[in-house]
C-alpha cells in the first residue's frame, strides 16, 4: 500500500519560517531594527511568530508615520505570497522614487 502522505509538504513551523523570512529580507536590503524591517530608514514590514502561525504586517507606503496592513501565514505558501508582495511593493516603490 502506497504512503498517501508521500508528497506532503513540512509541518509548519513558525520559528523556522519566521527565521527564513528574517533571512529573505536581508536580502531584499532590508534592515531589522527592534522586530522592524526598515527601508531607508522607514518602517516597511513588522513579523513574529504567534501561535502556529507568522503575525506579518506590510505597510502601504514607506513614510515616517506608516499605516499597517496586517496578514496572517500559516503555511509556506502564505507566507511566500507574503515575500511576493513585498517585492511587487519595492519594486513599486523604487520606480515612484525614480519618478520625482
Amino acid at each position: 500500500m502506497p504512503d498517501d502522505d508521500f508528497f506532503a509538504p513540512p509541518p509548519f513551523d513558525p520559528e523556522t519560517a519566521l527565521a527564513t523570512l528574517r533571512r529573505t529580507l536581508r536580502e531584499l536590503k532590508l534592515v531589522e531594527r527592534e522586530g522592524v524591517h526598515e527601508l531607508k530608514g522607514k518602517a516597511v514590514v513588522r513579523a513574529r511568530a504567534e501561535g502556529g502561525a507568522l503575525r506579518l504586517e506590510i505597510v502601504k507606503r514607506p513614510s515616517l508615520t506608516p499605516e499597517w496592513e496586517r496578514v496572517e501565514a500559516a503555511d509556506h505558501a502564505q507566507t511566500r505570497r507574503f515575500v511576493d508582495d513585498l517585492k511587487r511593493r519595492l519594486a513599486r516603490w523604487e520606480d515612484a522614487r525614480g519618478d520625482d
